[in-house]
């Protein structure tokens, strides 16, 4: 009975219920995964002693009791179909089977994960030419393979990929997710952990299926594959919570990153809350980078009870300033990154204000653990090349917020697999407030963009501000803790001066606390939007 509540508080209709709403600061939200996989380092040549003995390390080297408890074996297991359809292990790899491996890593207080394809022939199969993987994946063997693997061999994770679904098929993704979740769902005996591996994020269908889901391509242990998921990522805090993130692939720490890029790599997978999968050979690893993987500090920031995910609060230069609340929802406590992409060092200059943090602000460097001196005002560090400063920081209070990016919002038609040109989207401007808008809102009541923790501290009017970028035959629709739409028919059609927004204003209600707030059109596009200011006027 107790799975199949389980599985029903996974189902998609409730968890899309819940994938953007604000965390309920009372309660402890599941965190991020945290473990080891085999594919970084092995890719499909790995075997039952192997796979052990990266068990074993995981517990020896302290890994374990930092919080790493998931060893998941990837693409490299298979063996054969027989006439039944029933998969087989590699004989040589595997010869004694799953099941042995998955009891020892049970044995270590360890969790078991597994993998898949979403389409007949697994990514190994296709790049590293391992005939066993063709006919291996889950497309016409759902509930066979299901039942092996998390009944008999007793599974407690799967990562699905896409490359015979997508690369070969050419499948839509969220039916076949779908169908692969739901026969999860009927035919598990315990819980199980869900991972889609799509390479881009999939859309917010993901949330009602997956504890987890890729944003991007594969990881490489080199400067430029680091930087380009760390960007992919940036604007998709609205998409990661209530226990579902954002996954930004497997850990290279330990495998040829220079230490800041290492410090970088790991402490921007932590605020960012994507789950934390070492990749590396536990049994060499370099003791500094283990320091690292161990930083409980940083641990904290990934596994905060909140589970959310840092957000864009400043483009500066070539920088960029995350941050997000920890412990309790708008207390005085943030974690802050200030993240240097760039080959030049950057020099910021952050106002508290923009921290949403009021008064003398304590300051400690997670990355170093060490505490630093008090500031008041503004925020002044400088960041080397490839580099970033992870803080904690407490204020003497908390701020009320009044500024809004577009590039903050929940967008639940988007995704990022690019298969039409007209999917709503987060694209960079110059000129705007952030350096980035929102475009292709409206055409339909479902294309809208939302903002679902608007804050107010006592409720009341307020004037809200849309800065947007003008075109021809726009509206623009808003509403407000889903009350009476307010409709702008008469928009600006083009900028004035050197402007590249304009501005239209409109009085609202909010309540105390936190509010809801969208805009969209649903019969015609709306502007592409910049950002929305909030300013009290009454009571």
């Amino acid at each position: 009975m107790r799975f199949a509540l389980f599985f029903l508080l996974l189902s998609p209709a409730f968890l899309s219920s819940l994938a953007a709403q604000p965390t309920n600061d009372e309660k402890q939200t599941a965190p991020p995964l945290m473990g080891w996989s085999s594919w970084n380092t092995y890719r499909v040549n790995i075997s039952d002693e192997l796979i052990k003995k990266q068990a074993d390390a995981l517990v020896q080297t302290g890994l374990k009791k930092a919080g790493y408890t998931y060893i998941n074996i990837d693409d490299g297991f298979f063996g054969h179909r027989d006439s039944t359809g029933r998969m087989h292990t590699h004989p040589v790899r595997f010869p004694h089977g799953l099941k042995e491996v998955a009891d020892h890593i049970h044995a270590l207080g360890l969790k078991a994960g597994i993998y898949s394809d979403a389409g007949s022939n697994t990514c190994g199969s296709i790049w590293d030419n391992d005939t066993h993987g063709v006919g291996a994946g889950l497309y016409g063997h759902e509930s066979l393979d299901a039942r092996l693997y998390f009944n008999e061999w007793g599974f407690d994770f799967i990562k699905i990929d896409y490359c015979g679904a997508g690369q070969e098929l050419d499948l839509e993704e969220e039916r076949r997710y779908s169908e692969i979740c739901r026969t999860i769902r009927e035919v598990a005996e315990r819980p199980v952990s869900v991972n889609i591996c799509r390479w881009a994020f999939p859309g917010t269908w993901a949330a009602g299926m997956a504890r987890s889901w890729r944003i991007s391509p594969d990881i490489r242990p080199e400067w430029a594959s680091v930087k380009s998921i760390i960007r992919k990522n940036l604007y998709l805090s609205a998409y990661a919570g209530n226990g579902h993130y954002n996954d930004m692939d497997m850990l290279e720490i330990g495998r040829g990153l220079t230490p800041v890029e290492e410090e970088t790599h790991f402490g921007m997978w932590c605020i960012m809350s994507s789950p934390l999968l070492i990749g590396c050979d536990l049994t060499t690893i370099p003791e500094a980078s283990l320091r690292l993987l161990k930083n409980k500090e940083l641990i904290a920031l990934n596994q905060d009870r909140l589970g959310l995910q840092a957000h864009v609060a400043l483009h500066q230069g070539e920088g960029y300033v995350l941050v997000k609340d920890v412990e309790q929802l708008q207390g005085r406590t943030r974690a802050v990154a200030l993240y240097n992409p760039s080959d030049t060092v950057c020099r910021f200059r952050v106002p508290l204000e923009i921290l949403e943090l009021e008064g003398k602000a304590k300051v400690r460097d997670v990355v170093r653990q060490q505490s630093l001196s008090p500031i008041e005002g503004t925020l002044c560090m400088e960041v080397p090349p490839h580099g970033v400063r992870i803080l904690r920081m407490e204020g003497e209070g908390r701020s009320e917020p009044s500024l809004y990016e577009a590039e903050q919002a929940y967008l639940p038609c988007f995704d990022d697999l690019g298969k039409s040109p007209k999917t709503v989207a987060y694209a960079p401007m110059p000129g705007t407030s952030g350096g980035m808008k929102i475009a292709y809102v409206g055409g339909s009541r479902e294309n809208y963009a939302e903002w679902n923790r608007v804050y107010s501290q006592q409720g009341g009017r307020y004037d809200l501000t849309v800065a947007y970028i003008p075109g021809k035959y726009r509206k623009l629709q808003i509403e407000v803790n889903d009350g009476e739409p307010i409709l702008i028919d008469r928009l600006c059609e083009t900028a004035e001066g050197t402007d590249v927004t304009a501005r239209v204003t409109v009085s609202v209600q909010l309540k105390a606390g936190y509010n809801t707030i969208r805009m969209g059109s649903p019969y015609c596009w709306a502007p592409d939007i910049d950002c929305f200011r909030l300013k009290r006027t009454s009571d």
